[in-house]
């Protein structure tokens, strides 16, 4: 690849530093946008160890302009971007869907599918002005498989899976790809953003301890990532279990939903 200028949002902590690492490590020059700048000022001190031109921009993606910002210094700066990583998200709401206030329903859709939609809006016309460009967007394997007591997680990733289906048919022809990357359980921080509203039951431990047993790491589906993007792979969905739910959804969809349904009397008490 001759082009080799990234951003990636929530890039300073979790799946996006991995990304943004791996690529780094290729020799890419690399931004990161995120909203800690503690965070973002050791990543991207960590970075420039594997690329000088690495650095940190304090970037909200629930803000349009904050974005735009980032359009504005890239182009100054590098001439543009080569490929944008829509990574920035939060864990949502465990619980059940009559539970989880109409506030948080927002904060989710704000930020893990407009912010997303806000990254494609501001950077699509560039990519179409230069000639070429690269989407990647991080769902989730719940976008797939809709686990239960997850609802505005579930419902936004499923946007975000269909929303990369969409721009993989309306901008392929322009030299503009995607990949929509759709992982379970990893080691990350992403409880840390994860509200609980199932009496008794510590959604946060259940997750810690599901991401714990994971057997790949942010670092394996960065290089998932890289790979996907080297060949202009649209899926990536890393996990074998959820690549197995995925095809039980599309193939025996009534032997799916029976299995779901159980586990979510298991967790509803019921």
């Amino acid at each position: 690849m001759s082009n080799k200028r990234i951003f990636v949002t929530g890039g300073a902590s979790g799946l996006g530093k991995a990304i943004a690492i791996r690529f780094a490590k290729a020799g890419f020059k690399v931004c990161i946008g995120d909203l800690n700048d503690e965070r973002g000022a050791e990543a991207e001190k960590e970075l420039r160890s594997f690329s000088e031109d690495c650095f940190y921009i304090s970037c909200n993606v629930t803000d349009e302009q904050a974005i735009e910002n980032v359009k504005t210094i890239l182009t100054e700066r590098w001439g543009g971007v080569d490929i944008v990583v829509n990574n920035a998200g939060v864990a949502g709401t465990a619980g059940a869907i009559e539970k989880i206030n109409l506030d948080d329903w927002k904060n989710v859709f704000d930020i893990n599918l407009f912010g997303v939609v806000r990254g494609i809006k501001t950077f699509t016309p560039a990519f179409k002005a230069q000639g070429h460009g690269h989407f990647v967007n991080i769902a989730s394997a719940a976008g797939l498989i809709t686990a239960p007591m997850m609802s505005n997680y579930n419902a936004v990733k499923a946007g975000v899976v269909s929303l990369s289906e969409t721009m993989r048919i309306e901008l392929e022809a322009r030299n503009i790809h995607t990949t929509l990357v759709c992982p379970a359980f990893f080691e990350t921080n992403l409880t840390e953003s994860m509200n609980n509203e199932i009496p008794g039951v510590d959604m946060g431990g259940k997750v810690n301890r599901l991401m714990s047993k994971s057997k790949l790491s942010a670092d394996d589906i960065a290089n998932e990532i890289f790979e996907a993007v080297q060949n202009h792979t649209f899926w990536v969905v890393p996990h074998k279990l959820e690549r197995r739910l995925w095809l039980m959804k599309r193939w025996l969809p009534n032997l799916f939903h029976k299995q779901l349904t159980k586990k979510s009397k298991t967790l509803a008490g019921a």
